[in-house]
């Protein structure tokens, strides 16, 4: 998994448009015509393909595979759409995260792939931002729409990712603190793992300068 919400306050650091560990049409097919400039919602089923084609190319050109493919993208929007969000500019998608309930302290090699609809923890498996809208801070905004969308699930305690670790002083400045190396691997590539408590996640936005 690789890491990379419209705010009259967003926040202020970018975070580079690389893949978390983490349109139902392409975006060029979409109509535009009498649509919001500006969306978040959580995805369905009917947009995995577009979900794909972003993850594909943000991911691929970094690690060489996805987080998560066609079948498991539906899968994940099919069990549990809340634990996503999507950032739409009319009617495009432009960006999205995929989430997941999982029930145990640390994420496992089982994690990638589950959603238990009893736990408390939020795992974040991809978030990714189309290549024509990098650069411009919104995987920065939509991780923290996604963490204000979680405080409104009363189930959900924390969130967790694994990480490379240069993009863990990221998430340790938007309120993740480092849990240790993450037991998960995907091929050579390791990760940290990280968890932000859910529930006092506005307190530590306001005093962190995320």
């Amino acid at each position: 998994m690789f890491l990379d919400l419209q705010s009259p306050n967003p926040p202020n650091p970018s975070l580079p448009d690389f893949p978390v560990w983490g349109l139902s049409e392409s975006p060029s097919h979409q109509r535009r015509h009498t649509l919001p400039a500006s969306e978040f919602r959580c995805l369905s089923p009917g947009d995995a393909i577009g979900v794909f084609e972003i993850e594909r190319e943000a991911f691929i050109s970094v690690s060489g595979s996805c987080p998560l493919y066609i079948d498991e993208i539906r899968h994940f929007l099919t069990l549990c759409p809340e634990m996503s969000l999507g950032w739409f500019e009319e009617g495009r998608l432009v960006a999205f995260i995929i989430g997941s309930l999982w029930d145990q302290d640390r994420l496992t090699q089982e994690s990638l792939m589950l959603h238990r609809p009893g736990g408390h923890t939020a795992h974040i498996h991809a978030l990714a931002v189309h290549h024509t809208f990098r650069q411009q801070g919104k995987g920065s905004i939509l991780l923290w729409r996604y963490l204000q969308h979680l405080c409104y699930q009363s189930s959900v305690r924390r969130a967790v990712l694994m990480c490379e670790d240069f993009l863990v002083p990221f998430y340790q400045k938007c309120g993740f603190q480092i849990v240790g190396p993450c037991a998960v691997s995907v091929g050579t590539l390791s990760f940290t793992e990280l968890q932000c408590p859910v529930q006092g996640y506005a307190f530590l936005r306001r005093n962190s300068g995320c």
